[in-house]
């Protein structure tokens, strides 16, 4: 399978679910600001809109939606226990993700991290922030994982907590969601996820000061 990401992207959690499970996977860096790959294809082709993560099937489909893919890789993947099999852990896989997705990623993280956006926007979003954040604390009190093990939500959340050091909310406001994404970022392969793509992004960022 192969892979278009953005270093610290939601893409991110992708990586995180191969490493999980030992699985190999071809990656390919999409420039978030030209839509180019690295190796100068336009990204545009594979997906119209720019948008990562996109993922090429081994039979050579293209599925995009960070949910969608991460519940495939999920099931191609069922020895690494990814995904809940019963319908109503899997109703609750899928109701944690589009938590994250539209909540949290979308509603709370995106106007802050957005350079484009307006003050009242960004004033907004964080003050969503409070009840959502909080929602999830009271979940994860006295629990170790979103679910009943480390699933492919654990992987998105733990991305999009990533995203607090960008923002001006304050994780450690919030104790068992502080203490969630520090266990979670000594997994190995959430850690190995984390240190690859710091160093991507930080090697796009001196890429992109030198660029006339």
């Amino acid at each position: 399978m192969q892979l278009y990401f953005s270093p610290l992207s939601c893409s991110a959690a992708t990586r995180m679910c191969f490493y999980e499970a030992g699985t190999e996977a071809t990656y390919i860096e999409v420039d978030s600001k030209t839509k180019r790959t690295h190796d100068g294809k336009n990204y545009l082709e594979v997906h119209p809109l720019g948008l990562v993560p996109a993922l090429r099937t081994d039979d050579g489909d293209v599925l995009t939606e960070n949910a969608a893919i991460l519940q495939y890789v999920a099931q191609a993947l069922p020895h690494a226990n990814l995904a809940p099999t019963d319908p109503r852990g899997r109703a609750r896989l899928q109701q944690w993700l589009s938590f994250i997705g539209t909540e949290l990623h979308r509603g709370t993280f995106s106007p802050l991290l957005d350079s484009a956006g307006t003050e009242g926007g960004r004033a907004y979003a964080l003050a969503k922030s409070t009840p959502r954040l909080a929602y999830v604390e009271q979940h994860l009190t006295g629990r170790e994982f979103l679910l009943e093990r480390f699933s492919v939500a654990d992987a998105y959340l733990v991305t999009v907590l990533g995203w607090c050091v960008a923002t001006p909310i304050e994780l450690k406001k919030w104790p068992a969601l502080s203490a969630y994404f520090a266990r979670l970022s000594e997994r190995p392969g959430v850690a190995k996820a984390f240190a690859e793509e710091r160093g991507m992004y930080m090697a796009e960022l001196e890429k992109r000061k030198a660029r006339p």
